[in-house]
């Protein structure tokens, strides 16, 4: 009952974040030029949108880059190294079933080679393995993305409280992969959701460190902070859509993507 009301509590928390940023829509421009940049940019609830961003700046100032940076300080690279290691192959089943759902059987065939080596020789995936000796590179998929390769529109840009740049095709994937990740439904499924939880925390303290630096450097020489994220998170969700591996610059959170006939087109490149 106790694990029941976590995730009815994190399906509502969801919910209301669409309903109230579906709330603060911005009005389009009658002017052909400023209309074409308007549609372009794809974010017609961008007063909410920014009203979202700076909560979620001010909760991640107070919360999460300090624990993140603490984290960074204290913790030895190796074993930040190894934190890492666990956290991504206990992603491996969800991974591999996305490869799966999309038509990638190589890159599932990856991901399964991964898992088995770095769970056995690995020990328990504390060690990457796969990665460093055989050169199988780690790689992560996602509701979200099997939704893109299956035709659907990403819809206009989203920030969703906590969770951050996002778009509706995407929150309804993160809805549905906390409720069917393997390893959050067997948490579940023994009575121990908060273990769900904690894992959750320790991914994105995990994610934060690593780009600490480059969020900090963004936000100092940025004009427009919150336009920056929305760009910078739309390509590396692109990127992401792709198969291709991401770069330096990305935002902490789960990211949307640039929409509609682009995501078409990056499954069409991936050769999907």
């Amino acid at each position: 009952m106790k694990n029941t009301s976590r995730l009815n509590l994190r399906a509502a928390g969801l919910t209301a974040a669409l309903l109230l940023t579906f709330a603060g829509c911005a009005t389009a421009p009658t002017d052909p030029e400023e209309l074409a940049e308007y549609n372009e940019i794809n974010d017609p609830l961008e007063p909410a949108n920014r009203a979202v961003f700076e909560i979620n700046l001010y909760l991640d100032r107070l919360i999460l880059r300090p624990v993140a940076w603490t984290y960074r300080e204290v913790v030895p690279d190796p074993t930040r190294e190894v934190v890492t290691n666990f956290l991504n192959n206990l992603r491996s089943p969800y991974t591999f079933a996305n490869d799966m759902l999309q038509g990638e059987v190589d890159r599932a065939g990856v991901t399964v080679a991964r898992f088995l080596i770095n769970t056995t020789i690995g020990i328990g995936g504390l060690a990457d393995v796969a990665g460093n000796i055989f050169g199988l590179d780690y790689h992560a998929e996602d509701v979200g993305q099997t939704f893109a390769v299956w035709g659907a529109e990403s819809g206009p840009y989203l920030m969703i409280p906590v969770i951050g740049p996002s778009n509706p095709r995407d929150a309804i994937g993160l809805g549905i992969e906390y409720f069917v990740e393997p390893v959050n439904w067997f948490l579940h499924e023994k009575n121990a959701g908060e273990w769900a939880l904690v894992r959750t925390g320790a991914n994105a303290i995990d994610q934060r460190h690593q780009v600490l630096d480059t969020l900090d450097a963004l936000e100092r020489t940025s004009l427009d902070y919150y336009a920056q994220i929305r760009s910078i998170s739309r390509q590396r969700r692109l990127d992401e859509i792709r198969n291709k591996a991401s770069g330096g610059t990305t935002a902490p959170q789960p990211l949307g993507d640039a929409g509609g006939e682009t995501d078409k087109q990056a499954a069409a490149e991936s050769g999907r």
